[in-house]
């Protein structure tokens, strides 16, 4: 394990208080140190606006980084000097930005949604459903707890997605009678762990962990999709179970589209690009397909448009006519 400094310690002390995510606190975390170590490891207190413009030209004019990537170091920047250094950087910043070509997401037909899911075990199958039928990425559906899904409106709750946001998402009805057979299963585990006397119950927020003192033990707190076997908690040795972890979910997923013999490359993202796709192509509002996927601007949104405008979708081949 990688030993950290004192500054970026107490960096990561500062979002776990405020609820970041562990992957948002990794993600921000890699940014900063690679920042500081660009420049010979002075500290950020002593540096400002004209270092962070040459470290995002250098990400692009050398490491030849995505618009997205570089969005994302300046994000982790920004937060930097805004919420450590508490001296925000100008919102003019000038700067090389990156102008690598945007790909396409691959999007599978429903035949071969299909196709992957019967290849797929019980394990993980439930799962891939949510991330296609509610179009989820993967740590959203490998975080979800039981108190998450609404039977009622057939809806599920997210809590700090991608970019701290919370929405809601439907729910297919079709998956209702595995997600109540699941929570039976996650009763089970949590009914055998109680007997343990070192089971510290599921990780819970600070804040919360907190104001409820039993919900940790609670059923409606567990994770959904519980890990198979106890493991000790990284930050404070506790015994708890964890929830799957996603490397597993991709590993399933890459071998299901293996034995499908699906030739493009699909990831457990590709589930979540046709889930979007799928339900524009139906007749859904690109601003209702926008809030159930969480995007904070519809333009990152109208790439599933783009999609649909390829190809047959929108244009005649001159050879159909000939033939």
């Amino acid at each position: 394990m990688k030993t950290r400094s004192p500054f970026l310690n107490s960096i990561v002390d500062y979002m776990l208080t405020k609820q970041y995510s562990l992957r948002s606190v990794d993600t921000y975390l890699k940014w900063i140190a690679g920042f500081i170590n660009y420049h010979d490891k002075r500290h950020p207190s002593s540096m400002g606006d004209n270092e962070v413009e040459k470290y995002l030209d250098y990400l692009v004019l050398k490491k030849n980084v995505s618009p997205k990537t570089q969005a994302t170091a300046l994000n982790a920047l920004v937060f930097l000097y805004k919420h450590i250094i508490k001296q925000e950087l100008s919102p003019d910043l000038v700067f090389v930005r990156s102008k690598k070509q945007q790909k396409f997401p691959i999007v599978m037909t429903p035949n071969e949604v299909k196709l992957l899911m019967s290849f797929l075990d019980k394990r993980y199958y439930l799962i891939a459903g949510l991330m296609y039928g509610s179009g989820l990425r993967v740590m959203e559906a490998v975080q979800l707890r039981v108190q998450d899904i609404d039977f009622d409106y057939k809806s599920i709750r997210i809590w700090n997605g991608k970019g701290n946001k919370h929405r809601i998402v439907t729910l297919a009805n079709e998956l209702v009678p595995l997600l109540r057979s699941q929570i039976i299963q996650v009763n089970d585990y949590l009914q055998f762990d109680i007997r343990n006397e070192q089971y510290a119950g599921v990780w819970m927020p600070n804040a919360l962990a907190r104001k409820y003192p039993s919900a940790n033990k609670s059923l409606a707190w567990q994770y959904l999709f519980p890990s198979y076997k106890l493991s000790a908690d990284p930050e404070t040795g506790e015994i708890r179970r964890h929830h799957f972890y996603p490397t597993g979910v991709r590993k399933a997923i890459k071998k299901a589209a293996l034995k499908a013999q699906i030739t493009k490359p699909i990831t457990p993202h590709t589930l979540r690009h046709s889930f979007a796709t799928h339900l524009l192509q139906s007749g859904a509002d690109i601003r209702t397909v926008q809030s159930q996927l969480g995007h904070s601007d519809v333009k990152t949104t109208q790439i599933y448009t783009h999609v649909l405008q390829q190809g047959a979708n929108s244009v005649v081949s001159p050879l159909s006519k000939l033939l």
